[in-house]
């Protein structure tokens, strides 16, 4: 029981029921921190304290709001608000624009109405299973493609978000050995363009949606675009084929419809190489298990844990090689075909 009686005096651990309380308001905490970046309030604090009056007045702000939303957020740990002054902290500086880690693009999508929509029809997921955004109209994409605004801000936090993942990707494996590396989904070629850079034999192929792959960077001679649809086009041949964050969109069923269509474009010395991150079964409170609710809300799709993706590859005739877990959270999957397969290839020669 939450209530007990000792000498007939209610004893209460408030500890618990004040996590309760907080939990279940905690929306007017995220919601200011969406403010907060939108208006862009970290990027004028200097290395100084300074006065909350001048962030109010460069951000068009009631400065007595702002005081307020800034000293809940202080609370948590992101900025130091001390009588009217304002100082940064080492969490509040990723919501810099200028951070060479920023977070500001991606806190920015998650104040996005579309975001604020799903989360509010998360009972409907939570009972069926089913998206919470309505598939009417394309669902999430099909919001981008209605809203130009939003889909570049979240263009922008996909590129953040990159930014600092690759690097843990780039030294985890060795992308030198490839000689043509076909990235699966990889929006603006973020990720092929750092290992093009490093690697001066790799070729890199881009495969995403035609309307993805039409708003990529052009220009280099070394890196080559092809728009189509993974579930109906044949995906390019390459001896490394990458899909980074691209399976947690998915359900299980529409993932092995992709994982055969790579299967089908890789040859015996192919190596498909799965990047995601990884969800664990523990009960701390990570991120990946927040972002499978996410998965859920958005996409009716999950984040997986190390040995579900080495069942999904094994149940899709792939011999997993390597399996290696990142500082920075991220489960670098190596594969290859199963010998089955690979003497199906060599009867087919």
């Amino acid at each position: 029981m939450a209530l007990r009686f000792h000498n007939g005096v209610c004893i209460m651990d408030f500890k618990a029921f004040d996590l309760v309380r907080q939990m279940a308001a905690s929306h007017y905490l995220v919601r200011s921190l969406h403010v907060v970046a939108e208006l862009g309030i970290a990027d004028g604090i200097g290395e100084d304290a300074t006065p909350i009056a001048d962030i109010a007045r460069r951000s068009g702000s009631n400065v007595d709001a702002i005081s307020r939303a800034l000293r809940l957020l202080s609370s948590r740990g992101i900025f130091e608000v001390s009588a009217s002054t304002i100082r940064h902290t080492a969490a509040s500086r990723f919501l810099r624009s200028d951070d060479p880690a920023s977070l500001r693009p991606l806190v920015r999508m998650f104040g996005q109405t579309v975001q604020w929509q799903t989360a509010g029809n998360l009972k409907h997921s939570i009972i069926t299973g089913d998206p919470a955004i309505t598939q009417d109209d394309g669902g999430l994409w099909g919001y981008f493609a209605r809203n130009p605004a939003d889909a570049r801000v979240f263009d922008a936090a996909m590129a953040a978000k990159a930014s600092v993942q690759i690097s843990d990707l780039l030294a985890s494996h060795d992308f030198s050995q490839y000689r043509r590396v076909v990235d699966v989904g990889g929006g603006q070629g973020h990720f092929l363009r750092a290992v093009i850079e490093r690697h001066q034999q790799v070729i890199g192929v881009l495969f995403d949606l035609p309307s993805v792959i039409a708003g990529a960077p052009q220009g280099n001679e070394r890196l080559e675009l092809v728009g189509g649809d993974f579930f109906e086009a044949d995906l390019p041949a390459g001896d490394a084929v990458v899909m980074m964050e691209v399976l947690h969109d998915w359900n299980d069923e529409d993932c092995d419809k992709i994982l055969q269509g790579a299967r089908r474009a890789m040859a015996p010395e192919s190596r498909l190489i799965i990047v995601e991150i990884e969800l664990h079964t523990g009960n701390d409170p990570e991120w990946p298990k927040l972002l499978d609710i996410v998965m859920l809300g958005v996409f009716a799709a999950r984040q997986r844990t190390n040995d579900e993706y080495r069942a999904m590859l094994t149940r899709n005739g792939f011999a997993v090689t390597s399996q290696i877990s990142t500082p920075g959270e991220l489960t670098v999957v190596t594969a290859q075909l199963t010998e089955a397969d690979l003497g199906n290839h060599l009867d087919a020669r």
